[in-house]
């Protein structure tokens, strides 16, 4: 074996997910920093040369990859989720498609110079978002109301239909005039919606029909999924020239929008292969940047890159939501969120290369200029995105409301307490009665299973970030957990310890399913309705530098168990078994005082004190 091959695939892979976790950690878009570590290790150290290292396998690589990325992203899509606003979708990816197009390809002309064809040919791959920069950008700015969706449906739906644009005007410029071009437009529109939709619905049903029959082994069905999906592309490539990302599209759609086989198993294995493909994907096309192609780049570029943001973008939202329904704000974040990403890229690389061999003077141009406007609109959209959405009032960047499962009286209490301190509480329980007490209450509450069908959709989780499952029963905190901890971050779903002090108690479930354990090792179910009935109460108290937490322990003798702190920034700090909490000056602390706590003795840091109030 080649062992550079073997180094460029390592460096590739390690960078790759180096991107994605300082991004993370440092709250920046990881796509920026993937097309930064891409160009350093391509075209700066010479660590990777895509061409060399895949050659003719390149671009079909990336083809593929692009597929499984939006068959990912298609199995997100709801139509519930746009229930209302699916008519300002539809004009996005139409009519709002035609004019990105038409004023993309005219500042193409009159700020770089491009000639008309490379011109228009630019203005075309221009029409794409994606969500290979979308959802991680929402993933950071946490939009409330209908953008989030908006914007998800346009990047994922817009993406076949802009490549198929791209891919007619490319071949209206190259091959031999034809007279009617309106003709040869819609002829070939109508035979990729026919054979990219169909195909899509029929390999969908295929894997429904043969899941519900049992055909398919639980371990196997990610791996047919994924046969599928790959065959659905080239089949639909083969029979329609750039028709299989709308297949592959459509076919993701369908199934996350039947009722008949349970495909979460597929979904959260292709999140995770997503992560890989992009990481992979948008290295190797930033280290194909040659240096030289840079330098030709000038201010007339970001000149461009400005009209696009401040401009184009603008006005294709404002007459696609001409007569819509959406709030002003709304439209104004919609309108400020629009980044290129790998579709753009990739088919930008292919056509280049291909009008470079005919000898097009410009056609050099395109791959640098694609690459400043991605590194452009993604710095745009990335650092500024969540302080005009904050700006707008329009984002739960990070959010500290809590979901409360179980409506017994203390969590009752404890909800109240945590809503009197200004941050939002949802509660849900099977039980009628215990809800409309909470709803009697003020609270926000909800009657119904928390492990249910559909249940997110159900519920209104706008300024959400916790979930505490705090049911007597240890398997439904457990799925609680399990079912929302793909939502929120696992280090933010809580349960109460089992009856053994662990989290799965008596019912010996799998601990690996389980949530983080709420406030200390004995704090059970029964054990907080036992301190309760004995006259428990809750208290918040405000710490300072003359009244310390260990002034509070001294005060209550000891007979108070820490519940959460609350910091200056409203941040919400739980206390848990594995994070002890230290209560700082100017920190408002929260406490169950009991009467049965005292003989514990002065608890350790982990299993601390709180503050006043009974309901």
């Amino acid at each position: 074996m080649d062992q550079s091959v073997l180094l460029s695939l390592v460096i590739i892979v390690a960078l790759g997910a180096l991107a994605q976790w300082v991004g993370w950690a440092l709250r920046v878009p990881s796509i920026l920093l993937l097309l930064v570590f891409g160009f350093i290790s391509g075209p700066v150290m010479g660590w990777v040369d895509p061409d060399r290292l895949l050659g003719p396998l390149l671009l079909p690589f990336v083809s593929m990859a692009v597929a499984l990325i939006l068959f990912e992203g298609g199995m997100t899509l709801r139509f519930s989720e746009i229930r209302g606003v699916g008519n300002v979708v539809g004009r996005l990816v139409t009519l709002g498609a035609v004019v990105t197009w038409a004023l993309a390809t005219l500042a193409a002309n009159w700020t770089i110079g491009l000639d008309w064809e490379p011109a228009i040919l630019l203005g075309a791959i221009l029409t794409v978002t994606g969500p290979t920069v979308v959802l991680p950008l929402l993933r950071q700015i946490k939009p409330t109301g209908h953008v989030g969706a908006i914007l998800k449906w346009e990047g994922i739906v817009i993406d076949p239909i802009g490549a198929l644009l791209a891919v007619l005007v490319f071949e209206l410029i190259t091959g031999p005039v034809k007279s009617d071009s309106v003709g040869f437009f819609a002829v070939a529109l109508l035979k990729t919606v026919v054979v990219g939709g169909g195909l899509g619905l029929t390999f969908a049903g295929l894997l429904v029909w043969a899941i519900r029959r049992y055909w398919i082994p639980d371990y196997l069905q990610t791996a047919v999924a994924l046969m599928l999906v790959v065959v659905s592309l080239g089949v639909a490539n083969h029979l329609q020239h750039e028709s299989g990302l709308l297949a592959v599209t459509v076919m993701g759609i369908a199934l996350a929008n039947q009722r008949y086989a349970d495909v979460e198993s597929i979904l959260e294995f292709k999140e995770n292969l997503r992560v890989f493909l992009l990481s992979a994907v948008f290295i190797l096309l930033s280290a194909r940047v040659r240096i030289a192609d840079l330098q030709a780049i000038g201010i007339e570029t970001l000149a461009f890159v400005g009209l696009l943001i401040l401009f184009v973008r603008p006005v294709s939202v404002w007459i696609s939501t001409l007569g819509s329904s959406m709030p002003w704000r709304e439209k104004i974040l919609l309108s400020w969120m629009a980044p290129r990403g790998i579709v753009a890229a990739a088919v930008t690389s292919v056509f280049a290369l291909a009008l470079e061999k005919s000898g097009a003077p410009q056609a050099r141009l395109l791959v640098p200029l694609m690459f400043v406007t991605i590194v452009g609109t993604v710095v745009v959209y990335g650092l500024t995105g969540s302080r005009v959405a904050r700006a707008l009032k329009l984002s739960d960047a990070n959010p500290q409301g809590m979901l409360i499962v179980g409506a017994s009286p203390f969590a009752l209490a404890f909800a109240n307490l945590i809503k009197s301190l200004g941050l939002r509480v949802l509660v849900v329980d099977t039980n009628r009665d215990l809800v409309r007490r909470a709803q009697m209450d003020g609270l926000q509450a909800y009657n119904g299973s928390i492990i249910g069908e559909g249940i997110e959709e159900r519920l209104d989780l706008a300024g959400i970030g916790y979930l505490l499952a705090m049911t007597p029963n240890e398997e439904v905190n457990v799925l609680a957990v399990g079912h929302f901890s793909r939502r929120m971050a696992r280090s933010n779903v809580y349960q109460l310890p089992g009856g053994d002090g662990q989290a799965s108690g008596r019912s010996e479930l799998d601990p690996r399913l389980n949530g983080r354990l709420l406030f200390r090792k004995d704090a059970t179910y029964a054990a907080l309705m036992q301190w309760w009935g004995e006259g428990g109460s809750l208290k918040k108290t405000r710490l300072s530098k003359t009244f310390t937490y260990n002034d509070f322990l001294v005060q209550n003798g000891h007979a108070a168990m820490l519940l959460a702190v609350i910091r200056d920034d409203k941040r919400v700090v739980l206390a848990s078994v594995d994070q002890p909490i230290e209560p700082q000056a100017d920190q408002t602390i929260i406490v169950l005082l009991a009467p049965g706590l005292a003989g514990s003795g002065a608890p350790a840091q982990a299993e601390s004190p709180s503050t006043e109030e009974r309901n």
